[in-house]
């Protein structure tokens, strides 16, 4: 068994999954509507900055934190919005529960952060 041929054999069943295909659909939708696709990038750009702090147990910015969420109020409001949130969301699962997998058979005795989640 080559694993150079099983990545690709791995890689073409992502492209072909519905999680790949539904999120690539929806991820096209916004695209062509470039406030939307604005709003969504400045909401996951927030989010990430959130998230950030957080792991690296910063206090986050309250003011921040309440402009991320009325940004997520508005946006799932829009039907097209919440579903590319819906669709990246499922397709982020599927990608994590993949490299955890391929995670396990690199573990060299030391405890993974994967490991946990």
């Amino acid at each position: 068994m080559n694993v150079y041929d099983q990545a690709h054999q791995l890689a073409q069943a992502v492209r072909e999954s519905e999680e790949f295909k539904q999120f690539d659909a929806t991820k096209k939708q916004i695209e062509a509507n470039p406030e939307l696709d604005r709003a969504i990038k400045d909401f996951m750009t927030r989010q990430l900055e959130i998230q950030t702090a957080q792991m690296m147990g910063q206090e986050v910015d309250q003011e921040a934190f309440q402009q991320m969420q009325q940004l997520s109020m508005v946006l799932m409001q829009d039907p097209l919005a919440a579903n590319y949130l819906q669709c990246q969301m499922r397709f982020t699962v599927m990608m994590s529960d993949v490299y955890k997998i391929i995670g396990e058979v690199s573990d060299f005795g030391l405890d993974s952060p994967l490991k946990n989640m």
